[in-house]
């Protein structure tokens, strides 16, 4: 059931004035509330446990009003599970990484699913906490993101002739999909009204790759699993100004992760929602800068009229970034209530 009334009409693309509002990363390390609790917590303790994670995603749902909360976690925790040593310092660091002779790889899923019980802890205690009428939604990294990450092969700009790895292949399809499968079933089941699937590195693929054969097997074995239950983002996604993406892959939607094409692509969007763009260095930005950037992004989106708009989230293009403004975040989201609550 969806709690927000906005992220609920964004979802069924029904036409509605002001669109709901949550940005990725926003309990993160721009957030004073964050910042306090990391004097006293490493970044691992406030994931792991489930009254400190809670705690973190329901900051900025008191401080800024976003409309909807996120677990409060990190991709990689699987990655953790399969014995790779996963530290933070203060960027994500293995003290082993993935390969054919991981033993990790023969743990049976229910072990895996235990070790990852703390994120379904959290989205429980996340839900008593926040106001009844805000949205809740879980995440996991895409199987792609994984690999690359735990391969440590994430620098690469561009990984080729994959369909040649049967190593690589095999330790993507046959064990890192049914982990991420688990995990977003778990956490529909724990209070997650929608799971996004963050799958930046998936831009490494060759583009003939990831649409003949990843994204295929993605939707056979998640998207289709959870239909309307899964939205995907992907940087440069090759599928992102496909028509009627949201119906042909049985997404709740998708993150628009690139600068052009997103009016376009809202306009056109007739099924789920369709979440973004603002650039998020523009946060980052002193206010008089960051207002000419806010300005030129709103007016776009307040030149389409309102049936025209009905599947929109507004947010960013990705994460927000350590060094923004907690001033802008505050102005970005009263401004848009403010001046869509009174267009046409």
């Amino acid at each position: 059931m969806i709690k927000n009334e906005k992220f609920k009409n964004a979802i069924n693309n029904i036409p509605q004035k002001v669109p709901p509002i949550w940005f990725m990363r926003q309990a993160g390390r721009y957030h004073s509330h964050y910042q306090n609790m990391r004097k006293k917590y490493s970044f691992i303790e406030l994931c792991k446990n489930s009254d400190l994670a809670s705690d973190v995603a329901i900051g900025p749902i008191n401080e800024f009003d976003y409309d909807i909360a996120i677990l409060f976690s990190d991709i990689l925790f699987p990655l953790d599970s399969l014995g790779l040593g996963l530290n933070y310092n203060p960027g994500p660091t293995f003290s082993n990484l993935l390969s054919k002779n991981t033993s990790g790889l023969n743990k049976p899923l229910d072990e895996i699913e235990n070790d990852l019980k703390f994120q379904t802890d959290a989205l429980i205690n996340t839900r008593k906490k926040l106001p009844k009428n805000k949205s809740l939604v879980g995440f996991v990294g895409g199987p792609w993101t994984l690999l690359s990450y735990g391969m440590g092969i994430t620098k690469k700009s561009q990984i080729r002739n994959l369909h040649q790895e049967k190593t690589i292949e095999y330790i993507l399809y046959e064990k890192l999909f049914p982990i991420i499968k688990s995990s977003i079933s778990n956490q529909l089941k724990n209070k997650a009204e929608i799971v996004y699937i963050f799958d930046t590195s998936a831009k490494q693929l060759e583009k003939n790759y990831f649409i003949e054969k990843y994204i295929k097997f993605m939707k056979d074995n998640i998207f289709n699993i959870f239909k309307d239950k899964t939205a995907y983002f992907c940087k440069n996604n090759p599928i992102l100004n496909e028509n009627n993406i949201n119906q042909k892959y049985n997404l709740a939607g998708i993150v628009y992760g690139q600068e052009d094409g997103f009016i376009e692509s809202v306009k056109r969007t007739n099924k789920g929602f369709v979440q973004g763009n603002f650039n998020p260095i523009s946060l980052t930005k002193p206010f008089l800068d960051f207002k000419i950037d806010f300005d030129s992004f709103k007016n776009k989106l307040l030149n389409i009229k309102v049936q025209n708009r009905k599947g929109l989230i507004c947010s960013l293009s990705h994460g927000v970034l350590p060094n923004t403004n907690e001033y802008n975040v505050k102005y970005f989201i009263e401004e848009i209530r403010k001046e869509f609550e009174e267009s046409e």
